[in-house]
């Protein structure tokens, strides 16, 4: 369990590092935004602009615009496997909620080998061709003063879903040390395991009741 672990913290630590990283693209997709929303309200740049695609064939606003969504995309994908890790995502399953962890446990762990597991690497083998395609093809922006190698942006779909595998591993290595491991190995993989949410104390009392009721079930 030892190296299981080992390998979850490696997986972890990258997926965390990149996207926290990534996370200051927000910065310039704040600042883009507002200097496209601008020069494009003040005349004076709008004729300035105006005149400079005339006279080279570069659109500026076209260029941001295509930054823009290009930041966004790059952000969101990015991030997914450390959303995922720290259990920033919307959950919908409130009956798991009230389950002691080690049924929380075995339910990530059905949902990760079978539908998790299963559809990111699907994505990831489709996004590589989606990427090839759009090079060989030298696609660009649908507008022809935007910006050209499409497939460069492309690209962070996949190396997206490899992040959110990453954080998927990581999860599921966790989880079967703390199933199966001893009581250091449970110990260990429930500090990096942010997957079961924070208890309230009515939601705390709930859990007890429930456990108590299994237990007085068993006996």
């Amino acid at each position: 369990m030892g190296a299981l672990l080992s390998v979850a913290g490696l997986l972890d630590r990258i997926a965390r590092t990149i996207g926290k990283t990534v996370g200051w693209i927000m910065i310039p997709l704040i600042l883009v935004i507002i200097f496209d929303v601008i020069t494009r309200k003040l005349d004076f740049t709008r004729l300035l602009f105006a005149g400079y695609t005339a006279t080279s064939g570069v659109s500026v606003s076209t260029i941001l615009q295509d930054l823009q969504w290009h930041f966004h995309a790059v952000l969101l994908m990015m991030t997914f496997g450390f959303g995922y890790l720290a259990n920033a995502h919307v959950r919908v399953d409130v009956f798991r909620e009230l389950l002691p962890r080690r049924p929380q446990a075995w339910i990530e762990v059905f949902g990760l080998i079978f539908f998790g597991f299963p559809f990111v690497l699907l994505m990831i083998w489709y996004s590589f061709q989606m990427t090839e395609l759009s090079f060989h093809q030298g696609e660009g922006s649908e507008s022809m003063t935007g910006i050209g190698q499409r497939w460069f942006i492309k690209s962070f779909l996949l190396w997206g879903f490899i992040v959110t595998m990453m954080a998927i591993l990581a999860t599921l290595f966790r989880l079967i040390a703390y199933l199966f491991g001893d009581q250091d190995a449970q110990e260990e993989a429930l500090e990096g395991l942010e997957i079961f949410a924070e208890e309230n104390e009515e939601l705390a009392a709930a859990r007890r009741a429930a456990e108590e009721a299994l237990k007085q079930g068993g006996n």
